[in-house]
């Protein structure tokens, strides 16, 4: 996390130097998320129940987001955001899991990175904001299950892929007063699989200061060969970041 704050400060600072040369918008931030995880996973035709068999719960969750708005009116503007999702717990299977017995006390990590490249336009700026454009979203998760008892049977479920995504966010201003509410959409649905990832927030910004909590949620329906991930990570969010 660490060497996370010190690349958005480097980046801000170049940043800053783009700034006065007359680019419109110009910014990052870093944010913390409390979530919580439901759903399902299944490889080899074995399906777990991610919170009653497993028991997992958040251990360490960030987000990173840098973005420039240009006056260039074809050119899309461009937002790059990282979210990392750490989670783990200690469980009993209610059934049996790729090789690990019904009954057995396991202990599970689940891994969950996305990297976002979105190329979007202003549609509005004023004190109603909206911006529409296409996500890049690079998926790479991880489930592994592990028996506890001694026979160390082990278990991976992995999705790995590059996921095109509608984007779409809006603001709404109070004008003169720094605050703002808005919320965010990358989401896609094809072939029986979906992703969706909403954010909704209020924000208050001083001088270059902005600050934002909210409330994300991210639904992955997806399947990876033999490998299936059905899952939902919803809670609430605080992020601090500059804005020029």
């Amino acid at each position: 996390m660490r060497k996370s704050i010190l690349m958005v400060g480097g980046t801000l600072a170049l940043l800053g130097s783009w700034a006065h040369a007359d680019i419109v918008g110009v910014g990052a931030n870093i944010s913390y998320w409390n979530s919580d995880v439901s759903g399902d996973a299944a490889t080899n035709g074995d399906a777990v129940d991610l919170e009653n068999d497993l028991d997992l719960s958040s251990d360490d969750n960030a987000n990173i987001s840098l973005y420039v708005e240009h006056p260039v009116p074809l050119l899309p503007n461009v937002r790059v955001n990282y979210t990392s999702l750490e989670m783990d717990g200690e469980g009993q299977l209610s059934a049996n899991f790729d090789g690990i017995a019904l009954g057995t006390t396991v202990q599970s990590d689940l891994e969950l990175d996305q990297l976002d490249l979105t190329l979007y336009y202003e549609v509005l700026d004023n004190w109603v904001n909206l911006d529409l454009g296409l996500t890049a979203r690079d998926l790479d998760g991880e489930l592994t299950v592990r028996d506890t008892a001694g026979v160390f049977a082990v278990s991976e479920t992995e999705i790995d892929a590059v996921v095109p995504l509608a984007y779409a966010a809006a603001r709404f201003d109070l004008p003169f007063t720094g605050v703002s509410v808005g919320g965010d959409i990358n989401g896609i649905a094809y072939g029986g699989d979906a992703i969706y990832d909403l954010t909704a927030y209020g924000q208050y910004e001083l001088s270059l200061l902005q600050l934002r909590a909210g409330y994300r949620q991210i639904t992955i329906d997806y399947e990876d060969g033999d490998d299936t991930l059905d899952l939902d990570i919803g809670g609430p969010f605080i992020s601090a970041g500059l804005v020029f």
